[in-house]
């Protein structure tokens, strides 16, 4: 049964598709899984029922959802209190069509509130745990979703990124990640007020990444921004030769801060690599640091979060008050509310500039090499979004992952690959950052890396619980 567990999503489906196991089979086995390894870990908020998978091409696989994408007739809290007995009556865009591919619904993977920061602890779904090492973070805010796969209570699982969300959590982990680039994966039924957030698979294969992205990608009437069509199915791009890449490295962040040795190591022997595979590597700073950057991305961000906390006040019939939200959550809420039209706009060319800055100077490059974090997953509680000084919180989280946010801003597809072990044993992620639109040749140089340095012999087999003063809600039913 374990072994079953540790099957990629596209061997699970071929199987499914042979004959050789049930779609209830599956199920089941990962129901188990949660079951007993779930309480220590807290990676999922609910766990659901079994259903009818519709035919398709993953038909019976069973799938996380993060639990900040609407699920029709399940509750859906954005690990906020206001919603905790949330259930929609609709489907996000991105739960139709992987449930159009197949995929059944396994539960709603834990998030920190409303999707805010790097860790994945909350006070109403409580503290998710790296499997790792449970002293640890997964990260965030997709961090259920990552330890989840990690753990082998799912095949593969659905993430979101609007500032590292996928990313983070895969480097934490030990699996393999894309945010794909602005307009792929469609937001609706949103907009996307600020273009920074994408959906996106996260995974323990390049193929299963490839494959659902393909599910996941496409136009959705009304969408504010689409990206043209690829060459190929992504899965396509699995197993092509990516030719002769010029690649730049840089270990300088675009937030200026300490990046741990372990970190700029991992970057560094992916270089060896890539050039041992007979790429170029030519190490180059971009232009992406300068004064005040991080409190333009904060102007940007801040109004989607904050808009939410305006729709949970009108769920609960009153304006939203600071006791009903985490102290990080309500910190933004009053930023964005405090916030003239003006100042927003000058925040949004700020990022427009930028953006255009950095991809015209990383125009002579195919992708843009760098650590995903500055350090190992840091210790549960180490970012806490209930702490009393939430701007000290938000500087923290920034300084853990400052090389994650640009993507999102530029729009630019972004991988993290588990190409790295830290002396402890816990997994170091690096980052590739891709040309526009450019996921197929992204994908096609993360399938080359992953089959000269495989990572799916890199299992966990248990965590043992330590004390670290943060803890977990009880296993919900």
């Amino acid at each position: 049964m374990e072994e079953l567990a540790f099957l990629t999503a596209t061997e699970q489906a071929d199987l499914v598709r042979r004959g050789e196991v049930a779609p209830r089979e599956l199920f089941d086995v990962y129901l188990e899984r949660i079951e007993r390894l779930d309480p220590e870990l807290n990676a999922f908020v609910t766990v659901c029922e079994p259903s009818e998978p519709r035919d398709g091409p993953f038909r019976g696989v069973p799938l996380p959802i993060k639990d900040l994408n609407e699920t029709a007739g399940v509750r859906t809290t954005y690990s906020s209190r206001p919603y905790a007995d949330f259930v929609p009556d609709f489907d996000s865009a991105v739960v139709r069509r992987l449930k159009d591919a197949g995929f059944v619904v396994l539960g709603k993977t834990n998030t920190p509130e409303l999707g805010i920061t790097a860790v994945t602890e909350s006070e109403l779904n409580g503290a998710c745990r790296n499997p790792w090492d449970v002293s640890r973070t997964p990260g965030g805010s997709s961090g259920g979703a990552g330890a989840a796969v990690a753990a082998g209570l799912a095949p593969a699982a659905q993430g979101s990124d609007g500032g590292g969300s996928i990313r983070i959590p895969c480097s934490c982990c030990g699996i393999y990640g894309i945010k794909p680039a602005r307009g792929r994966v469609s937001p609706a039924p949103y907009g996307g007020l600020e273009g920074f957030s994408l959906n996106g698979p996260m995974t323990r294969s390049v193929l299963d990444a490839a494959a659902l992205l393909d599910v996941l990608a496409g136009y959705e009437t009304g969408d504010v921004w689409w990206a043209p069509p690829p060459e190929r199915p992504f899965a396509e791009e699995v197993g092509r030769d990516p030719g002769r890449l010029r690649i730049a490295i840089t270990t300088s962040p675009p937030i200026e801060g300490p990046v741990a040795s372990e970190c700029v190591a991992a970057a560094e022997s992916t270089a060896a690599l890539l050039e041992e595979l007979g790429h170029e590597v030519v190490r180059a700073d971009p232009p992406w640091r300068g004064e005040g950057l991080l409190e333009a991305f904060a102007a940007l961000f801040g109004p989607a979060v904050a808009s939410q906390i305006a729709a949970a006040g009108m769920l609960a019939g009153r304006e939203p008050r600071a006791e009903d939200m985490e102290s990080l959550s309500w910190w933004v809420f009053e930023r964005a509310r405090s916030l003239d039209a003006v100042s927003a706009g000058l925040a949004a060319v700020r990022m427009q500039r930028l953006a255009r800055s950095v991809v015209t100077w990383a125009q002579p490059y195919d992708a843009i090499l760098c650590p995903t974090l500055a350090e190992a997953p840091v210790a549960a509680g180490t970012i806490d979004p209930s702490g009393p000084e939430p701007s000290a919180t938000f500087a923290r989280g920034a300084a853990f992952t400052p090389f994650t946010a640009i993507s999102n801003v530029t729009g630019s597809p972004a991988i993290s690959l588990p190409l790295a072990v830290h002396p402890d044993g816990l997994p170091l992620g690096v980052q590739l950052v891709g040309r526009p639109a450019g996921e197929g040749p992204l994908l096609a140089l993360a399938a080359q890396l992953e089959a000269a340095r495989p990572w799916s012999g890199r299992r966990v087999q248990s965590a043992s619980p330590k004390q670290t003063g943060v803890e977990n809600r009880p296993w919900p039913t």
